[in-house]
């Protein structure tokens, strides 16, 4: 049986779980959010915790107990405390405002690029450098964090871009540094 397939979910205080026909649907204080099951896959709630439980012992059955156990448990989480990104703006000039329902960040381009926030996403800006993304599903926030990292991913010479909070990255020598070594010789 898979490990995590086995393993019961906890569900914290003030979450609520219901099911009905295919769907799950788990709410929370920071929001609802609901997940289609496949046929083979069934869901029981019982003293405090919710255990997710396969139909056969075919290998694709298999894999799929431990990913809509994964996501189940991750919606919990999600709806219990919520996940957050945090994003750093690096380059002179370089920076990010909010501006309503929309993100506007300045990063060297011509023109501002403007981003529409999605339902359920929180954007917080605490400094022009720096992007909080919130929210209560794990994949939006991950996925819309990514988005924005994209817009102008960080560079190997000066490290300027966007990036995640604590990701290092790897810097190159440039060609000054081969040039002289070069002249050197």
């Amino acid at each position: 049986m898979s490990r995590i397939g086995r393993a019961p979910i906890a569900i914290p205080q003030g979450v609520k779980i219901r099911q009905e026909d295919r769907q799950v649907f788990v709410e929370g204080a920071k929001g609802k959010l609901a997940i289609s099951l496949p046929v083979e896959i069934t869901v029981a709630v019982a003293d405090g915790s919710l255990t997710v439980a396969r139909s056969s012992e075919d290998k694709p059955v298999k894999a799929l107990h431990g990913l809509y156990r994964a996501l189940i448990a991750n919606m919990v989480h999600g709806v219990a405390t919520g996940f957050s990104k945090e994003l750093e703006i690096v380059g002179v000039g370089f920076r990010a405002q909010l501006q309503g329902k929309s993100l506007t960040i300045q990063v060297g381009y011509s023109h501002p690029v403007v981003v529409p926030i999605p339902e359920g996403i929180i954007v917080e800006v605490p400094k022009p450098t720096s992007v909080i993304v919130k929210g209560a599903d794990k994949h939006l926030v991950g996925q819309f964090a990514a988005d924005l990292r994209q817009i102008f991913p960080p560079e190997p010479y000066k490290g300027k871009g966007i990036k995640y909070a604590g990701e290092v990255i790897r810097r190159k020598a440039g060609k000054a540094a081969t040039g002289a070594a070069a002249k050197a010789a």
